[in-house]
């Protein structure tokens, strides 16, 4: 795993890393044949990196962005607010807040290096698609990879 740790520095997310959780979220969505865009924002909701997989709908390239500032941002998966809306509707004025289920944050040695977001298909299939990608970068942390 090429996520450093260097004196004075926190976790940071590389694009080698960036590149290992979208390879991962990708083969997922080929292998079940759902379009995805994914998109991988670092710990301040920077977009690292950015893919969208062939016949994906462009407009699904702004909300997996979203996904992963979400995740970000507010330190919890987007399915988090997904659930809430239906109690609290208040959810939807949240700045930054994206209340579809497929973004989550990234976490390194309990820290937050960043977030993924996936979109194009429904909710349940953006989860898997961007789970795939948090779990490379859990086994590669874990040293399993």
């Amino acid at each position: 795993m090429s996520t450093a740790t260097q004196p004075g520095y926190g976790a940071s997310l590389s694009l080698a890393d960036a590149r290992r959780i979208a390879d991962a979220a990708s083969q997922t969505a080929l292998a079940k044949s759902i379009p995805s865009v994914i998109a991988v924002v670092d710990a301040g909701g920077h977009l690292v990196l950015l893919e969208r997989l062939d016949d994906t709908q462009f407009g699904s390239i702004r909300v997996a962005e979203a996904k992963a500032r979400s995740a970000v941002a507010f330190k919890r998966p987007t399915k988090v607010f997904e659930e809430s809306l239906a109690h609290t509707p208040r959810i939807l004025a949240l700045a930054e807040a994206m209340p579809v289920d497929g973004g989550f944050p990234l976490i390194v040695g309990g820290e937050i290096v960043g977030g993924i977001g996936a979109a194009g298909a429904t909710p349940d299939e953006d989860a898997e698609v961007a789970l795939s990608g948090v779990n490379a970068l859990t086994s590669a942390a874990a040293g399993k990879d």
